[in-house]
């Protein structure tokens, strides 16, 4: 995830900004066995992507809170 929020950063020449790079990788990030079977619609899984890339996108923009070695040790800790 931090490399990614790295790409990030040079959004002003590659145009993968955090949004884009969610809507590319959200799907291998966050793989769903119901989209990939047979009766999910066309229209669910479109949804359910949706909701994937909102989440990687999140992540991506508060990957140094998220992953930062503080918030680490309160939930080894058991105090989070």
């Amino acid at each position: 995830m931090r490399h990614l929020a790295r790409l990030a950063d040079y959004c002003s020449i590659t145009n993968m900004h955090t949004k884009n790079l969610a809507i590319v990788w959200a799907p291998n990030l966050l793989r769903s066995k119901q989209i990939e079977s047979a009766c999910f619609s066309g229209t669910a899984a479109f949804m359910e992507v949706r909701i994937q890339s909102v989440v990687v996108e999140f992540i991506l923009n508060h990957v140094d809170v998220l992953f930062s070695p503080k918030l680490s040790s309160v939930i080894r800790d058991g105090a989070g």
